[in-house]
């Protein structure tokens, strides 16, 4: 079996490239930096989403199928700066070669690490190969790749299902839960800045972790849904990942099984 990384980002609002840009004191504290930014895109756009070029990662999990073993993990802060949690996650697809699977990875997540890739000189050559790198298989990366919106090797499973139709997209959230999958504990994406202003790391990488594996659980189905697993295999992916999960005591995962359904 070839192996398979899902992943997520969760990401603050990139205080210092924002101070740069937009002339801002530096006696300004940060939360007043990010609320400036916050007030102006509202009177701009509607909306105070911050653009993909100014957010700044502070976590990214992974769920790793590779072998006999399923695995979540997280590269995130204190433990490492932002730099270091993309080089480490891009080194990931060079060592492996997974296929990647997101939920809006190619509307959110894949662009914020170009963005935040490029301004910290990241290397990450496999990802970025088209058909013209220096591997022995790069050929193959011409029909696909992890860059092309069509291709299979980084499947947005989102913009698939809802047939890259945005009208169309369903949040993650309600899908899971749908499915008899968990979906969202603790918290979403909009209390994340909040979260990190109070310290709170661990909490924003528990909930990214969570997410990660409601994304793995709706990809299993959707592999159900296709017949790349029959109902056997199918059976056996799940009891793997809940058989993961039961033997870890971090409490994000006893609430997880907890609300897992089917």
């Amino acid at each position: 079996m070839a192996a398979t990384l899902v992943f997520d980002i969760e990401s603050i609002p990139d205080v210092a490239g924002i101070r740069k840009l937009e002339n801002l004191p530096d006696d300004l504290a940060d939360s007043e930096v990010a609320e400036w930014m916050f007030q102006k895109r509202r009177a701009a756009t509607g909306s105070d989403f911050l653009p993909h070029f100014l957010q700044r990662i502070v976590t990214i999990s992974c769920a790793l199928r590779d072998g006999n073993s399923f695995r979540v993990f997280s590269l995130s802060e204190p433990d490492t700066d932002e730099a270091g949690i993309i080089q480490r996650f891009f080194d990931g697809i060079e060592k492996y070669t997974p296929q990647v699977v997101s939920w809006n990875g190619g509307g959110f997540d894949l662009p914020v690490l170009h963005y935040r890739g490029l301004q910290h000189g990241i290397v990450a050559p496999r990802y970025w190969d088209m058909g013209d790198g220096d591997y022995a298989d790069s050929r193959e990366f011409k029909w696909n790749n992890y860059i092309s919106r069509y291709h299979t090797r980084h499947l947005d499973l989102m913009d698939l299902l809802a047939m890259y139709q945005p009208r169309a997209s369903a949040p993650l959230d309600d899908l899971a839960k749908l499915c008899g999958f968990p979906g969202k504990l603790g918290m979403d994406g909009s209390a994340v800045w909040g979260a990190y202003q109070d310290g709170k790391i661990a909490e924003i990488r528990n909930y990214c972790e969570t997410d990660v594996v409601n994304t793995y659980l709706v990809f299993l189905r959707f592999q159900l849904m296709r017949g790349a697993l029959d109902g056997d295999a199918y059976a056996r992916e799940a009891e793997l990942v809940r058989d993961t999960l039961s033997r870890s005591e971090a409490g994000h995962w006893k609430e997880f099984l907890a609300a897992w359904k089917s």
